[in-house]
């Protein structure tokens, strides 16, 4: 499986008074993930495709395991696999590894395309899925 991966350093602005790193701000890291996998892996501007084009990628499903804490300053390594691809929906494996490359966090999250003025789903605009389909396509032949 093809894998965007990014650096990322634990904040305090990450952490809960315990030290470690409260869990939904896990989502906010793997959500930062997915707008810089769009913006430099796909090339498809994520703030344009919400902003002027009102399309909406709602995650509609998340199964999330947590497996070691991260602390404050931290060196964690950020990553994404995409596992499948719909008409209107595709899923992606996330993952939060440690320095050592320790998994600590693993999500699979499944994004539906929406119409952001009707709120329902539509199909995958083709540009996108054209760069999901050649993002796959990397791995096969990388």
């Amino acid at each position: 499986m093809n894998r965007f991966e990014k650096p990322e350093r634990i904040r305090f602005s990450h952490c809960d008074p315990a030290g470690i790193v409260f869990f939904p701000q896990v989502f906010v890291l793997f959500q930062g993930l997915v707008e810089d996998w769009f913006n430099e892996a796909l090339h498809i501007d994520y703030a344009d495709l919400l902003g002027p084009r009102r399309v909406g990628l709602p995650t509609v499903a998340l199964n999330t395991e947590f497996r070691a804490v991260s602390r404050q300053a931290d060196a964690v390594r950020l990553s994404l696999g995409l596992e499948r691809i719909g008409r209107r929906s595709f899923t992606l494996a996330l993952e939060l590894r440690g320095a050592g490359g320790e998994l600590r966090v693993a999500a699979r999250q499944t994004l539906v395309s929406t119409d952001l003025d009707t709120h329902r789903a539509m199909e995958l605009p083709a540009d996108v899925l054209a760069a999901l389909q050649r993002f796959n396509a990397e791995a096969a032949h990388g």
